[in-house]
C-alpha cells in the first residue's frame, strides 16, 4: 500500500469527484481511478459507492477516512520530527522544482539573487509538478517554484500556502530550421502532410498547457505524434536534430535561438503560443529557517526584478 494512495482517497472523500480530485492531485482521471482501485484491493473491500452522484463513500470508506486523516497527519509529524536529524545545514534553503523550471529558469533566477543579495546556499530537488507540490505540502522542502496557468491551476489552499510573482513564460513551437534560415517543418501542417510533433507524454504539466494551446488555435493543427517524453529538455534535443517541432519554454531555447539552431515554427509571432506564470510557494506560519525568511523577505522586496 503507498501513502499517495490514502491522499488520493482523502481528496476524493473530500470533493465527491474522480475528476476534480485527480485535478488536484495532478494525474489524469484514469491514472486516478487506477489508484483508487489498487487501495480498495489492498483493503478488501469497496470503499466507494459508484452507483451515486456525486460520488460517496461506503460505510467502510467512511471508516478509512478517518483513519486515513490521522495516519497522514501522524507521517507527517513524523518526517518533521527526522528532518530535525537531516545533515542539510540550517543556512541552506531547500527548494522543490520542476525538471523544466530547474534546468532553464531557476539557474539564472539565483545568478540574479546571488548578485544582488549575496552569497545563498541552496539544494534543489528536481520532480515532477506533482511530486514537486507534494514536496512543499509534506513539509519536504522551504520554497516551492512552479508554473501556473489558468487552465491548469497548481491547487493550494491560499489560507495554508502563500505565493510570489517571480515572472511570466512563453510556451511555443520551435523547429530546426533549413539551409534557408525557414523552419524545417511548421505549423499547421495539412491532413495529407501532418507536422511531426515531439509531444511532452500524456498527464505531464506543460503538456496539458499544449493542449489548451492547440485548442485556441486560430486554425485547425495536423500533426503526428512521433515522439514523446517528459521532458521539455529532451523535446528541445530532438527539435535541434531536426526530429519536428516541439513546444518550448522560451527560457529554455534562448542559446539555440542565438546561434540558429532552432526557429519558431509558427508562421507569425503569437501565434499557437501560451503564457505561464513562475511563482514561488512557501506555507503560511509555522516556523520557517531564517535563511529561507530573509530569502521571501527580499524577493518580496525585490519584485519581479529579478526574473
Amino acid at each position: 500500500m503507498e501513502t499517495k494512495w490514502l491522499e488520493d482517497f482523502v481528496s476524493l472523500a473530500e470533493t465527491r469527484s474522480f475528476s476534480r480530485s485527480a485535478q488536484l492531485r495532478h494525474v489524469t482521471q484514469p491514472a486516478f481511478s487506477r489508484r483508487i482501485q489498487s487501495l480498495e484491493a489492498w483493503a478488501g473491500v469497496d470503499l466507494v459507492d459508484r452507483s451515486s452522484y456525486p460520488t460517496r463513500l461506503t460505510e467502510a470508506g467512511q471508516t478509512l477516512y478517518a483513519q486515513a486523516i490521522e495516519i497522514l497527519q501522524t507521517l507527517q509529524t513524523t518526517r518533521a520530527l527526522l528532518r530535525q536529524h537531516t545533515a542539510v545545514a540550517k543556512d541552506v534553503i531547500e527548494f522543490a522544482v520542476p525538471h523544466t523550471l530547474a534546468f532553464t529558469f531557476f539557474p539564472t533566477w539565483l545568478s540574479r539573487l546571488r548578485a544582488a543579495l549575496g552569497p545563498i546556499k541552496t539544494r534543489l530537488v528536481a520532480l515532477n509538478v506533482h511530486d514537486a507540490v507534494m514536496r512543499l505540502t509534506e513539509g519536504g522542502c522551504d520554497l516551492l517554484l512552479a508554473y501556473h496557468h489558468a487552465s491548469q491551476p497548481i491547487e493550494l489552499d491560499a489560507g495554508r500556502y502563500e505565493m510570489l510573482p517571480l515572472g511570466r513564460e512563453v510556451l511555443a513551437p520551435f523547429s530546426r530550421p533549413g539551409p534557408d534560415g525557414q523552419p524545417l517543418v511548421r505549423l499547421p501542417g495539412t491532413p495529407r502532410a501532418p507536422v511531426p510533433y515531439l509531444a511532452y507524454a500524456p498527464g505531464a504539466y506543460l503538456g496539458r498547457v499544449v493542449d489548451w494551446v492547440l485548442r485556441q488555435a486560430p486554425q485547425p493543427v495536423h500533426l503526428e505524434r512521433v515522439y514523446e517524453t517528459d521532458m521539455a529538455e529532451s523535446l528541445k534535443a530532438m527539435a535541434i536534430e531536426g526530429h519536428g517541432v516541439a513546444f518550448l519554454p522560451a527560457s529554455a531555447v534562448q542559446p539555440a535561438l542565438a546561434d540558429g539552431r532552432l526557429v519558431p515554427a509558427a508562421p507569425a509571432s503569437g501565434t499557437w503560443q501560451g503564457e505561464l506564470d513562475i511563482r514561488l510557494y512557501r506555507a503560511r506560519g509555522g516556523r520557517h529557517k531564517p535563511a529561507a525568511q530573509r530569502l521571501w523577505e527580499d524577493v518580496q522586496r525585490l519584485g519581479t526584478g529579478l526574473a
